[in-house]
């Protein structure tokens, strides 16, 4: 691939670097990434990845902007309320960096249509706002062999592991399934730091630019946990569980489950 010279400078910070290079750019520009969530987390990994040049994004989200969306889902502006995330979110992008396409689908996820909308891109992200969602997305990337870079956060606290199916533990591995209802408070009951948001996002990002490039130590296995009050970082190693449901030896999960929405956490 020949870039231009508008192309060089927008990308020469990265080129420069051993790891990336004009063939690394090459493959970012010609690689496919699924960001599931347009909100506090999908927004941060939406910009950095369109910023770095990934060539193909799509965005999954079903909502409209709320104005008490703005404190952490930095993709939309008060002008954008009302709007669908999905439109606010391609209009940023898009203004952003001309050279990526932005796909988008204003629809819920769901069992019937999760594999579909999965099954185009070299990379899913999970910027879900719902456990119903998590589990979901969970279970169609492993069944469909696809890699999930998962993150989840509440109050001032983030967490963030990568999945590959094969490599490492699925997200079940660790939560085998959905908290009991009224067990763990939403955002919207408990509250949630918008930077603690951005810091997790912008953790998923750099997660997927290593596993597009191919480059460092992704966070299979490691559960990386974020907490903003005492500005620690702390790793927990996670073994695959051959019990797991849907990625152990003997699995249980082998067509898709879609929870009751009782178990949501809103605000996201």
């Amino acid at each position: 691939m020949n870039f231009n010279e508008e192309q060089i400078l927008r990308y020469s910070r990265q080129i420069i670097l051993p790891e990336v290079g004009g063939k690394g750019q090459e493959k970012l520009l010609q690689s496919r990434v699924l960001i599931v969530g347009a909100g506090g987390l999908g927004s941060p990994v939406a910009y950095y990845l369109t910023a770095a040049g990934v060539g193909h994004i799509g965005i999954v989200d079903s909502d409209v902007v709320d104005l008490s969306n703005l404190q952490r889902q930095i993709l939309h502006r008060t002008a954008d309320v009302g709007k669908r995330k999905v439109d606010s979110a391609q209009e940023k992008l898009e203004a952003l960096n001309p050279d990526v396409e932005i796909i988008t689908y204003h629809t819920r996820l769901g069992k019937e249509n999760v594999r579909e909308l999965i099954a185009d891109y070299d990379l899913i992200i999970d910027g879900v706002d719902n456990f119903p969602a998590r589990y979901l997305l969970n279970d169609a990337c492993v069944l469909s062999g696809k890699t999930l870079v998962e993150a989840g956060i509440l109050r001032w606290d983030g967490m963030v592991m990568t999945i590959k199916p094969g490599e490492g533990p699925c997200y079940r591995c660790v939560f085998p399934s959905p908290p009991p209802p009224g067990a763990v408070p939403s955002c919207q009951e408990a509250g949630v730091i918008g930077a603690v948001a951005g810091v997790m996002g912008v953790l998923q990002a750099g997660e997927a630019l290593k596993i597009l490039l191919g480059v460092g130590k992704p966070l299979v296995g490691r559960l990386l946990i974020f907490d903003a009050l005492e500005s620690r970082f702390r790793e927990v190693e996670v073994a695959r569980n051959p019990k797991c449901p849907v990625c152990g030896d003997e699995p249980a999960i082998t067509e898709l489950v879609e929870y009751d929405l009782h178990c949501q956490i809103r605000g996201r």
